[in-house]
């Protein structure tokens, strides 16, 4: 019979998936509040709707519980089957009737979450292949979850704040894109930069280059940091030389 509370008893990944399911409850939140005709205008993702962001965090779901069925089976399920596919699925479902989208996200997310519940601890560890093809443990779909319904409810652009988002969570967001731009190759258009997080210790500094002279320092609260580095706008976010903050690299 599956389990009716995680199998998993590692301490870390319980508080990971805490955290997932609580983001999964404030993007449904988010999602809820907009009436049917609210979801057609902009979100704050260039050229999608509040439509298609719903419709995208549905569909992500489904394709992370592809791979948790590829580690809990050994076959191999890759999240879409190829990106032009992922981009119709997309476009497809952002047609569908609001009550429709709406279950589309509700449902898939709680399949998701049934199979991180019953997936054996051994499991966790299994090796499966994400959508930019990295190789990484299972435990990472949490961690690809998390920061997908935590932002995009920000991205439905209806009162969600970076600023409403758990401590942790901030400073995760802010160490992963850190981490991702720290791992572009050397002239792929990643200034160095300094980001002071104004409400943590002294030793929260990120760094992402040389620290000298040429390098954009900027300060702030490490919600709005947070905000400004994934590329939802720079509000609360100054630059120690007056200057305007200059548009984040590319996270993901």
């Amino acid at each position: 019979m599956p389990a009716r509370t995680d199998r998993t008893t590692d301490p870390v990944l319980r508080a990971q998936l805490l955290l997932a399911r609580r983001g999964q409850a404030f993007f449904s939140r988010a999602l809820n509040e907009l009436l049917g005709d609210e979801l057609d205008a902009p979100s704050l993702v260039p050229g999608w709707t509040r439509r298609h962001v719903a419709a995208h965090v549905g569909l992500n779901a489904r394709a992370l519980t592809h791979l948790t069925e590829w580690a809990a089976t050994g076959v191999e399920t890759p999240m879409y089957a190829s990106p032009a596919d992922r981009d119709e699925e997309i476009a497809f479902a952002a047609t569908l009737p609001a009550r429709a989208l709406r279950n589309l996200s509700a449902h898939a997310a709680v399949h998701l979450d049934v199979e991180w519940r019953d997936l054996a601890p051994e499991a966790w560890e299994a090796q499966v292949r994400t959508a930019q093809g990295r190789v990484v443990p299972a435990r990472e779909t949490v961690w690809m979850r998390t920061r997908e319904v935590w932002v995009h409810a920000v991205d439905l652009d209806h009162g969600a704040s970076f600023r409403q988002f758990p401590p942790e969570l901030v400073d995760a967001l802010l160490a992963d894109v850190v981490r991702v731009w720290r791992s572009r190759p050397a002239g792929a258009a990643v200034p160095p930069l300094v980001l002071e997080p104004l409400d943590r210790p002294a030793d929260a500094t990120l760094v992402v280059g040389d620290d000298g002279e040429g390098a954009v320092r900027l300060r702030g609260r490490a919600a709005d940091l947070a905000q400004w580095a994934t590329g939802r706008g720079a509000r609360g976010v100054t630059r120690a030389d007056g200057a305007p903050p200059p548009p984040p690299p590319r996270w993901l």
